[in-house]
């Protein structure tokens, strides 16, 4: 791949189903070079990650990052926090939303762009099990029109 571009390196698939998605963000992640390696190579999982702020700085936690094969004593703890690069009126705006309207900030994915590992944060409200089931069977009738289409289609 050449440097220019965005390449998805790992999905939270399990956000949009548990989450409405409000708003989101793109946040660099402050990383160690085995880290980084480790996530090009794909051996990072966002299941059950998600971003606060502590201190004025955002931090993304459980967010695992396997140790990198080749590495040694320069591997890191794969569930250490990391710390989200944003700005700081950014990083304000996003606490006071969580603070006030009861958001969760969750990271949807990771991806390289220009080079650079970045995260797409989102602002996100929880969904309750009605909506789920909701979403759930609006996805089953989509799927059963394309499926009638897709047969008359053929014949």
């Amino acid at each position: 791949m050449s440097q220019s571009g965005k390449k998805v390196l790992a999905q939270n698939r399990r956000a949009r189903h548990d989450y409405f998605v409000q708003e989101t963000w793109e946040a660099g992640i402050e990383l160690k070079g085995t880290e980084v390696k480790s996530i090009r190579l794909g051996q990072i999982a966002l299941k059950d990650c998600y971003a606060q702020v502590k201190n004025g700085e955002m931090i993304a936690l459980g967010m695992h990052i396997s140790p990198y094969e080749k590495g040694s004593f320069s591997n890191t703890d794969p569930n250490r926090p990391k710390r989200l690069l944003m700005h700081k009126a950014e990083i304000r705006k996003l606490n006071q939303a969580v603070m006030e309207k009861g958001l969760a900030l969750i990271p949807l994915s990771v991806y390289l762009k220009d080079g650079r590992v970045k995260v797409e944060l989102a602002l996100c409200k929880g969904k309750k099990l009605y909506d789920k089931r909701d979403d759930m069977a609006k996805r089953d009738i989509q799927r059963d029109i394309d499926r009638t289409i897709r047969e008359k289609n053929g014949r």
